[in-house]
């Protein structure tokens, strides 16, 4: 049986995970480390609402800040200060509390898993011109074909 352990993370939230797992990130950190892929300067970026990471590869990643756990409905001003954690793997926001591990964030996941799903699902529940267009199209085709019953079946 494998046991869980508890990491606390400073907005709150509990993520269990594994041993496993917990060794999986400390060496995909220190892989990240030996390449020399790290954090080397962070800021937030209000035009276009973005958290911009450079690194040491010279590639600047920019992230909507809405994605990212934790800092969703905040001020900019509260959102401007960001500390580089460890030896550039981490991101720690001092006036949120707000922690995040950079090689995750590269990853494209931007919080625990239950945040992610939410995230998922605003997206999948979004509503365009062009969905509403593609699914009247869709309608006049008759629709989604229908799932065999089992008592067609028979």
């Amino acid at each position: 049986m494998t046991k869980l352990r508890t990491a606390h993370v400073r907005t709150s939230a509990k993520v269990l995970a594994n041993d496993a797992q917990i060794e999986k990130a400390i060496a995909q950190a220190r892989s990240q480390e030996e390449r020399g892929i790290r954090v080397i300067k962070a800021k937030y970026r209000a035009r276009g609402d973005h958290v911009v990471l450079l690194l040491s590869t010279g590639i600047e990643v920019a992230i909507p800040r809405a994605l990212i756990q934790g800092l969703e409905g905040r001020k900019p001003e509260e959102l401007g200060q960001i500390e580089i954690e460890g030896p550039g793997s981490g991101l720690h926001w001092p006036a949120l509390g707000i922690d995040h591990y950079v090689p995750a964030l590269l990853g494209g996941v931007f919080g625990t898993r239950r945040w992610m799903a939410e995230v998922g699902k605003k997206g999948g529940s979004a509503r365009s011109s062009a969905k509403a267009a593609a699914s009247r199209r869709n309608g006049r085709r008759g629709g989604r074909p229908r799932k065999p019953s089992a008592t067609r079946a028979a």
